[in-house]
């Protein structure tokens, strides 16, 4: 083959990344957007500009999601299995709430009663903060180790259980996500409304905004304080994937060893802060803040991973058995043939999206709205 398996498991490792930040990008504003529905709308008519303005797109965003979902079950098998199955619960209580979300937009104008509709928006806002809650949740506890391990032979054995991951930290990173999507969606709101809304999502970005760097700011200082993990011996980077083959060490201030064995990788989380504050201070520039909003959010969510590497899910029960990029993917062929895929289909869906969005470019307004009375959510 063209490619040795430790590249195409690299190659895989940055192909998960870029998966999970252009759900966090796309999908993002489409959440953030929903969880300050009920706070910056003060109208029905407000609310509905504000559902319009991510109504035609959110169903597509939301495929980066599935699309995330299908890498980790083909290129790592091992992950798959383990977070699908001791994150259930959690995974339920997503599905549960992203269902309310296009039950919410099909069926919030069918009925014309304010209690009806109050109701339906109240869904929509929490379909768009719950998921945002537990990914965060969810990384915070990747970022401390996950209870499981293996037996000889294999078998997995998840001993956590769902309150078990609402701790101090996980609960911190839950509410970044919320407040970052927050960030992400507001600065939408501003590039497709006008007036009142607009200036009242402006507010709602800069307070979000805010509360995203300081947050962040404290989960790295939080993080030096919480034990990393480390490898404490060579591993075949063309090995078997066994994750029991290696010997592996919690230390202090193990995440942060990346950045000096390599500063350069200090842009990453650089460039979550920078992002923001780009966006903050030039607010009025709509479009240029909604920009910089999604390198804040880029940034943030690939910080996890620049820290993390070569981890991809540790172990807190043994930490022998945590899952790296070197032991946990698929076979070499499947690796070659779901690259081969990707580089024919991606440029596909990005050219689309980009058409997409461009056809669908403008501000949506009071007037759009009456002019599409019967149409428009």
């Amino acid at each position: 083959m063209p490619l040795d398996y430790e590249t195409l498991r690299i190659l895989w490792w940055a192909l998960l990344g870029v998966l999970l930040v252009g759900f966090a990008v796309m999908d993002g504003f489409d959440l953030g957007v929903a969880i300050w529905l009920p706070w910056i709308a003060k109208s029905n008519t407000d609310r509905r500009i504000l559902i319009n303005t991510i109504g035609p797109t959110w169903e597509g965003n939301q495929v980066w999601f599935i699309l995330g979902g299908g890498a980790i079950f083909a290129a790592w098998p091992l992950l798959y299995a383990l977070s699908f199955s001791g994150f259930y619960l959690a995974m339920l209580v997503v599905l549960l709430a992203l269902i309310l979300r296009p039950v919410g937009f099909k069926y919030r104008s069918k009925i014309d009663n304010p209690r009806w509709r109050t109701a339906w928006d109240w869904a929509l806002h929490i379909g768009g903060l719950v998921p945002a809650l537990i990914f965060g949740v969810a990384v915070g506890n990747v970022l401390q180790g996950v209870p499981f391990h293996y037996d000889d032979d294999l078998r997995l054995f998840y001993t956590g259980t769902f309150f078990g991951l609402l701790n101090p930290f996980a609960l911190l990173c839950g509410v970044l996500s919320v407040v970052m999507l927050a960030m992400h969606g507001a600065y939408f709101a501003t590039v497709k409304t006008t007036g009142k809304l607009q200036l009242r999502a402006q507010f709602a970005a800069r307070i979000s905004t805010i509360l995203t760097i300081v947050l962040f700011i404290i989960g790295g200082l939080w993080i030096n304080k919480i034990n990393g993990y480390q490898l404490m011996q060579a591993v075949a980077h063309d090995g078997p994937s066994n994750p029991l083959y290696k010997s592996v060490t919690m230390q202090p201030h193990a995440w942060f060893n990346n950045y000096k064995l390599m500063p350069i990788t200090m842009v990453v989380p650089l460039l979550g802060i920078l992002g923001a504050l780009l966006a903050l201070l030039l607010s009025h520039f709509q479009r240029f803040a909604f920009v910089c909003s999604g390198l804040s959010v880029a940034g943030i969510i690939s910080t996890v991973g620049v820290s993390m590497f070569p981890f991809i899910l540790p172990s807190s029960t043994n930490p022998d058995h945590s899952l790296i990029v070197w032991d946990s993917s698929s076979s070499h062929v499947t690796l070659f043939i779901m690259l081969i895929a990707t580089v024919i289909f991606m440029p596909i869906i990005l050219a689309y999206t980009t058409w997409v969005y461009r056809v669908l470019g403008g501000k949506v307004t009071e007037k759009s709205i009456q002019q599409n009375q019967d149409t428009a959510y």
